[in-house]
C-alpha cells in the first residue's frame, strides 16, 4: 500500500490485477480497512476531544468501494463513531459536506486504474490532512499491521459492531445523500462568485444568464460512470442558463480509462462533434472528470479546424488561472497582493500570466495538500490566493474550496466567455489582453480558441505519457538525487557549449520542494522524496527551459518532466532525453 497525505492506495481487487473491476476484496484487504477504521477514529478521537465523534464517509464509483466502505463503517462503529454514510458521493461534495462533521473518511483511488482503491481524510477544514497530521495516521495504521495479533483484532472489531447501528446508517443513506448534494450545491456557488452574499452570487449568475441568453453555450460531460454522475452537475448547469449534455451517466459504468488526460478526452470530443453534425452548434466546451470528480480536464470546439480537441492539463489550469484573476480584477479594478499557489512542476506559462497580472506566484511540492497548505500560509501572510493547484495534472483549486473541482474548472472557462465588455467596464478576456499587452489579439466575438491563442506558448511533457515515467531500482531516492547531481555537473561541461549555441542556455541553478517549502538555489539535491527541478537560464538570468523529478506519493513510480519556453517539441524531447539518460547513470543502470 502506497501511503501519503495525498492518499491511501493499492490494488484492493482481490485478483491483485490492476484492471480488474470485481466488487470482491477478500479477506485480507476486508481486515486491512477494519484497521483504517480503527486507526481513524483513534486520531479523530483524539483531534476533537470528544468520546464520539461525528465521521461522514463515501465513496467513488469503483467497485471495490462497497466492501471497503462497510468494514470501515463498522470499524468506525465499534469504535463508538458517529457515522453518516452518503454512499456514492465526489470528493469535492464530500468535502463541502464534511464541514458539518469533525471529519471524512473517502474511499477513492482518484485516476487509478479500476482494480485500485483507497483511502482519503480529513477533518472539517474542507481539505485533506495536512502532511504532518497525515504522517502520524500512517505511523499508528503500520503499527496496527505490524502487530502480531492484527487479524484476530480486526475480526473482533467486525464482530463488535453493533448490528442495529449499522442498519441505521444503511436506512439512512438516501436521506444523507440529500443533505451531501444540498450542501455542495451552496458551497459551490461560493467558490464560483468568491462571495458569500446571496444577492452578490445571484447578480453574477444573472450576468452568465443573460449572457448565455445571447451566446448560447452547451456544455458536454463524459461522466465515465464517475461519482459525478450522482452529483450536481445534471442539475446546476442548466439552472444556470447553459445546455448540458451527459453521457456514460451511470454511477458505476466506467467504459474507458479512468485518467482525464488527452487518450480518454476523445470520446467527450466525439460525442461534441456528434452534437455540431446534429446542429447544436453552442456545444463548445466540454469535460470529463476523473473517478472521485475531483478533476476533470477539457476539450472545445476548434473552429479553425472544424473540431472538437482537448485541451493539455497544463493549458487547463493556465486558462484557469487567467479566468480567476480577470475575475478579481473585474469584481475591483484595485485588487492587491493577489498570489497563485502551485506545485514545483507546473509550467513556466502561470509564471507569465500572473507577471501580466502583477500577483505573486509561490510553488510547493507535488501533492494537492501540500499546495493547500501553501495558499493558506500565504492568506495568513495577508496575499489573496484565489487560485491554486496542481497545473501539472490539470483542474484547478478556487477559494474557499480545498479540492479540485471540474465545476470550478468548467465555470472559470464560462466565466472568460460569458463576462465580456459593456458599456462601463471590460470583461474578463479583454481584462487579459490589456494586462499582457495584447490588447491587439481582443475582439468582440472572440472564442475559446482565440482566448488559448493567448496563452504563453510553452511545450511540456504530458504527465501520463509514458516517457514521464522512469524505472529506477534505487530505493533512496535522496542518494540517487545526489548522485544525480555529480552526473549532471559532468555532463554539464561536456554539453555547455552546445547548448549555449543552440539553444541559449549558458547556466542553470536548481529549486528543491519538500511539503510547503521551495528552496531555490539550492546546493543539496538530495532532499529525500520531495521535488527537484533543474532550471536553465539565458544570457539575462531568465529560466527559459527546466527538467524536473520525483517519486510518486500515490503509484510506485517515478516521475520526470521537461518544460520549455516557445512551440519546441524537439527540445522538450532532448532535454527530457538528457535528463532520463543521466538517472540511469546515477542509477547505475
Amino acid at each position: 500500500m502506497i501511503l501519503s497525505a495525498s492518499g491511501w492506495r493499492k490494488i484492493f481487487a482481490n485478483s491483485g490485477k490492476d484492471e480488474d473491476n470485481t466488487p470482491e476484496i477478500g479477506e485480507t484487504n476486508r481486515l486491512l480497512s477494519v484497521l483504517i477504521g480503527e486507526t481513524f477514529s483513534e486520531y479523530i478521537k483524539g483531534k476533537t476531544g470528544k468520546a464520539s465523534p461525528q465521521v461522514v464517509v463515501a465513496q467513488d464509483t469503483r467497485p471495490t468501494g462497497a466492501q471497503i466502505a462497510d468494514a470501515i463503517i463498522r470499524a468506525l462503529v465499534s469504535c463508538g463513531i458517529k457515522v453518516t454514510f452518503t454512499g456514492y458521493a465526489a470528493a469535492p461534495e464530500v468535502m463541502a459536506y464534511g464541514k458539518k462533521f469533525d471529519g471524512f473518511v473517502y474511499i477513492s483511488a482518484s485516476h487509478n486504474p479500476i482494480g485500485h482503491n483507497g483511502i482519503k481524510f480529513g477533518l472539517n477544514d474542507g481539505g485533506v490532512l495536512p502532511g504532518p497530521e497525515a504522517k502520524n495516521v500512517i505511523e499508528s495504521f503500520k503499527a496496527k499491521c505490524a502487530s502480531p495479533s492484527a487479524e484476530e483484532h480486526a475480526r473482533s472489531l467486525l464482530e463488535k459492531a453493533d448490528k442495529a447501528a449499522v442498519d441505521s446508517i444503511y436506512n439512512s443513506m438516501e436521506d444523507f445523500k440529500k443533505e451531501s448534494v444540498a450542501s455542495y450545491d451552496s458551497f459551490i456557488r461560493h467558490v464560483i462568485c468568491g462571495s458569500e452574499d446571496r444577492k452578490e452570487q445571484d447578480r453574477i449568475f444573472n450576468t452568465l444568464k443573460a449572457s448565455a441568453q445571447k451566446n448560447p453555450l452547451t456544455i458536454v460531460c463524459d461522466m465515465n460512470g464517475s461519482a459525478r454522475s450522482v452529483s450536481i452537475d445534471k442539475t446546476f448547469i442548466p439552472e444556470k442558463g447553459f445546455g448540458y449534455v451527459h453521457f456514460n451517466s451511470q454511477p458505476g459504468q466506467i467504459v474507458h480509462a479512468i485518467i482525464p488526460e488527452p487518450e480518454n478526452l476523445v470520446h467527450c470530443a466525439r460525442e461534441m462533434e456528434n452534437q455540431q453534425n446534429a446542429g447544436n452548434k453552442a456545444a463548445v466546451l466540454g469535460y470529463m472528470p476523473d473517478c472521485d470528480g475531483d478533476r476533470g480536464n477539457i476539450v472545445y470546439w476548434n473552429y479553425s479546424e472544424g473540431k472538437a480537441k482537448p485541451i493539455a492539463a497544463q493549458e487547463v489550469f493556465a486558462l484557469c488561472v487567467l479566468a480567476e484573476l480577470s475575475f478579481e480584477y473585474w469584481k475591483n479594478p484595485n485588487a492587491q497582493k493577489l498570489a497563485v499557489a502551485v506545485n514545483c512542476p507546473t509550467s513556466m506559462r502561470i509564471d507569465e500570466i500572473c507577471q501580466g497580472f502583477k500577483a505573486s506566484l509561490f510553488r510547493a511540492e507535488v501533492g494537492e495538500a501540500n499546495v493547500v497548505n501553501l495558499a493558506r500560509e500565504k492568506r495568513d501572510e495577508g496575499y489573496n490566493v484565489r487560485i491554486f493547484g496542481e497545473g501539472s495534472n490539470g483542474g484547478n483549486i478556487t477559494y474557499p474550496s480545498a479540492v479540485r473541482d471540474p465545476v470550478a474548472t468548467v465555470f472559470a472557462l464560462v466565466k472568460l466567455l460569458s463576462i465580456r465588455d459593456t458599456g462601463d467596464s471590460k470583461g474578463l478576456f479583454h481584462i487579459w489582453c490589456t494586462m499582457s499587452g495584447q490588447e491587439n489579439r481582443y475582439r468582440d466575438d472572440f472564442t475559446l480558441e482565440d482566448i488559448i491563442g493567448t496563452l504563453p506558448v510553452y511545450t511540456t511533457t504530458g504527465v501520463s505519457e509514458p516517457r514521464a515515467i522512469l524505472d529506477v531500482k534505487t530505493q533512496d531516492k535522496g542518494e540517487l538525487k545526489a548522485r544525480f547531481k555529480e552526473e549532471f555537473e559532468r555532463a554539464w561541461e561536456e554539453k555547455k557549449d552546445r547548448l549555449k549555441a543552440e539553444l541559449g542556455i549558458v547556466s542553470y541553478d536548481c529549486c528543491t520542494t519538500n511539503g510547503t517549502k521551495e528552496t531555490a538555489g539550492a546546493d543539496n539535491w538530495n532532499n529525500g522524496n520531495g521535488g527537484l527541478k533543474v532550471r536553465f537560464l539565458n544570457d539575462e538570468k531568465k529560466s527559459i527551459a527546466f527538467i524536473w523529478m520525483r517519486p510518486s506519493g500515490t503509484e510506485p513510480v517515478f516521475r520526470v518532466m521537461c518544460d520549455v519556453k516557445g512551440d519546441c517539441r524537439k527540445i522538450e524531447e532532448e532535454l527530457l532525453s538528457w535528463e532520463c539518460e543521466i538517472l540511469r547513470k546515477a542509477d547505475g543502470q
